[in-house]
């Protein structure tokens, strides 16, 4: 029995309460003999594991067969839940196999462990180095807050980690964390303010003790992650651009296409193409398009047309400015 697939099978049988024999061979890539023999052996090592025989027979791994309290302090069971709960954004897929690590070690630890390990409770939506260092203990203060439904005080900093830096001190709802692009933030409904609102965690200090319990609402769309994209956008909320236009480049669209990011890139011939992009503002979209270095013809909507005089008029003026 190979130990990669011995740590496979113990893993899978502490995930669930039963596994019948024919699924477990299945996740193994094993026949069902294999299972049984691989079983046998680990009964030998000392695992308590019951079989039911039988057609619909499985396996079930007895409540005490658990190893010895792994070895963690505080920072390194917050590190080790937030790298396995944030897998799914590396792009790798192991995101099922991080979960059953999660469910692993959190069976082996302490229980003062484990709760704070089950504290931290955060949603992955993109990666991408850190560029906002935060404190171990906000973040299970916040995610313990997400997962208690209390109303938390806390001070937002205009500027964070600066000494004496301003700050405002807010009441709010804490519905999620998330972890987005190398930063994380809170997502809550502002009690103050009556709306929802996106903080970064490394300006927030919580202030205990926290507040009442609150009913749990659901971000504008029911998405936190197209609620989140959609923020960072300006749209408001949804998952999308608040300004989207349509134009016709005098460009291959093999040349458009590698540059275009989200925007949909349609073959006219074998030097035009037709481009829908968005941005956060009309101007933006149009200087956005400008760098296509291409001529444009704009299809639509008006505020384009608009977008791209204002922008030609501000260019010529700064054109003239430079000649005197």
């Amino acid at each position: 029995m190979s130990t990669s697939r011995q740590l496979h099978l113990l893993s899978l049988l502490q995930t669930r309460r039963d596994w019948p024999g024919t699924v477990l061979a299945e996740r193994l890539g094993v026949s069902s003999r294999t299972v049984r023999r691989d079983v046998e052996r680990l009964r030998e090592m000392g695992y308590s594991i019951r079989a039911d025989l039988g057609p619909a027979g499985g396996y079930r791994l007895d409540a005490g067969s658990e190893l010895p309290p792994l070895l963690f302090d505080d920072d390194q069971v917050v590190a080790l839940a937030v790298a396995l709960r944030t897998a799914a954004v590396n792009g790798v897929g192991i995101d099922e196999a991080a979960l059953r690590a999660l469910t692993t070690v959190r069976q082996v630890m302490p229980s003062r462990l484990r709760h704070r390990l089950d504290a931290v409770d955060v949603t992955a939506i993109a990666g991408g180095a850190s560029r906002a260092p935060v404190s171990p203990d906000v973040l299970v203060a916040l995610s313990s807050a997400v997962r208690a439904r209390e109303v938390l005080r806390l001070e937002y900093a205009a500027v964070p980690g600066a000494p004496g830096a301003p700050s405002a001190r807010r009441r709010v709802e804490p519905h999620h964390v998330v972890a987005t692009l190398g930063r994380w933030y809170l997502v809550a409904w502002d009690l103050d303010r009556e709306d929802w609102r996106t903080f970064r965690v490394d300006r927030v200090t919580p202030l205990t003790p926290t507040g009442p319990r609150f009913a749990p609402r659901s971000v504008p769309g029911g998405d936190v992650r197209a609620f989140v994209a959609g923020q960072f956008r300006g749209s408001g909320g949804a998952d999308g651009w608040p300004c989207v236009g349509t134009v016709v480049l005098h460009r291959p669209a093999a040349e458009v296409v590698p540059f275009a990011g989200e925007g949909l890139v349609e073959v006219l011939g074998p030097d035009r193409c037709r481009v829908e992009l968005g941005s956060w503002s009309w101007i933006g979209l149009a200087a956005s398009l400008n760098r296509f270095d291409a001529d444009v013809q704009v299809v639509g909507p008006p505020e384009l047309v608009a977008a791209f005089a204002q922008l030609a008029a501000r260019n010529a003026a700064a054109a003239g400015l430079a000649e005197r």
